[in-house]
């Protein structure tokens, strides 16, 4: 039997391809490629805290955590410092969930970029949500 070997990608449909992708350039930092408005992202090296593989899930089809009811997707982003992207997503006029989750799981935040799908910013659990090495 074949089977998935890691995360591939994600995929969002959009009003303006060009437009939303600026976005998540201009506020994720994603390394935009011109021509077709994606980027390629690479796992962090096997030595650093951020070595965290990509997962796929199904959730129920009345799950509150994707957002609003007609969000089919929710991106996950894992990224050194929530509590940094969030202030600078806030600071950027983004629509930023007031929520964080802290678990075992590691730390989150969420945003909506402008096409309205939600997106959650995921901070492996290795370190304190500042960034430190501490942990909580």
């Amino acid at each position: 039997m074949e089977k998935v070997l890691t995360f591939g990608g994600v995929f969002v449909r959009a009003s303006d391809p060009k437009q939303l992708s600026r976005w998540y350039a201009d506020h994720l930092g994603l390394d935009i490629e011109e021509g077709w408005n994606g980027a390629t992202l690479i796992g962090a090296p096997a030595d650093t805290p951020l070595n965290v593989p990509g997962i796929w899930s199904a959730f129920p089809k009345d799950t509150t955590y994707f957002g609003q009811a007609n969000n089919q997707t929710m991106i996950n982003f894992v990224v050194e410092s929530r509590d940094r992207m969030i202030e600078q997503l806030r600071n950027g006029g983004c629509d930023v969930d007031d929520r964080t989750e802290d678990n075992d799981y590691g730390y989150f935040g969420w945003v909506t970029d402008p096409e309205g799908n939600r997106i959650e910013i995921w901070q492996p659990p290795t370190s304190a949500p500042n960034g430190d090495d501490s942990s909580t």
